[in-house]
């Protein structure tokens, strides 16, 4: 059974206007699925309405009973009055976790280079290593389903690759993760399959292959795909 699934009929910030309208996808456990499209094409905001951080959703989003899961958003997110750990610490008491959470946030901390600044304040470090403490945050909670929006942005090529270890990771446990972005190079590599959003509705959907002919891409490049869908529906 689906980890997560979504029937949008229609979705916005305004109930008589709709961003998002017929977005229907689900996420099964052990997959890495790429969201992919161009800026404004309504990624982020089928990303709210998963989250219910829209005001205006018809339609159904149902996530398996008992499934945890994480977010890791476009741009990181800290209370301004703790440090770095004391956010770990927070989310291990609100959520009744144990320690070996907090063990296992420490190999992550130090799978990023974080470990000698867990004492001070996120909003001292610069973007790249602000990324990396959400990105930490959001995996030692060892959730079954890790929402992520633009997880590249702000890393160097040495922390991108251990965050896409990571993800390998996760996703050999049996985590379902959806992940927006725009580097379609690294997506077309890493993910088991792909949600073509444009113009607010999605416009293909499936494996690479799936994908690829479905958008009429005869190159085999995920950026001629999205070119594709933009000319079927100029």
């Amino acid at each position: 059974m689906a980890l997560l699934s979504v029937k949008i009929d229609e979705a916005g910030y305004k109930s008589d206007e709709a961003v998002i309208t017929q977005v229907a996808f689900s996420l099964e456990g052990s997959g890495l699925t790429g969201m992919i499209g161009a800026n404004g094409a309504g990624k982020s905001t089928t990303i709210k309405a998963i989250l219910g951080e829209l005001p205006f959703v018809e339609g159904k989003i149902i996530r398996l009973e008992g499934t945890t899961y994480s977010y890791i958003p476009e741009r990181p997110i800290f209370y301004d009055e703790l440090t770095l750990w004391e956010h770990f610490e927070f989310v291990t008491a609100v959520e009744q976790l144990g320690e070996e959470h907090l063990l296992y946030a420490k190999s992550l901390l130090k799978k990023f280079r974080l470990e000698d600044r867990i004492h001070e304040f996120p909003d001292t470090f610069s973007k790249g290593m602000q990324q990396k403490g959400m990105i930490a945050l959001a995996l030692f909670t060892k959730p079954d389903l890790l929402i992520i929006d633009e997880p590249f942005m702000g890393l160097d090529p040495g922390s991108t690759k251990t965050l896409l270890d990571m993800l390998n990771e996760e996703r050999e446990k049996g985590t379902g993760i959806l992940m927006c972005t725009h580097i379609l190079d690294t997506a077309q590599r890493v993910c088991d399959s792909f949600i073509v959003i444009e113009r607010g509705t999605v416009k293909a959907s499936g494996t690479l292959p799936e994908v690829l002919s479905q958008c009429g891409a005869e190159d085999g490049s995920l950026y001629s795909c999205i070119s594709s869908v933009d000319d079927i529906h100029e």
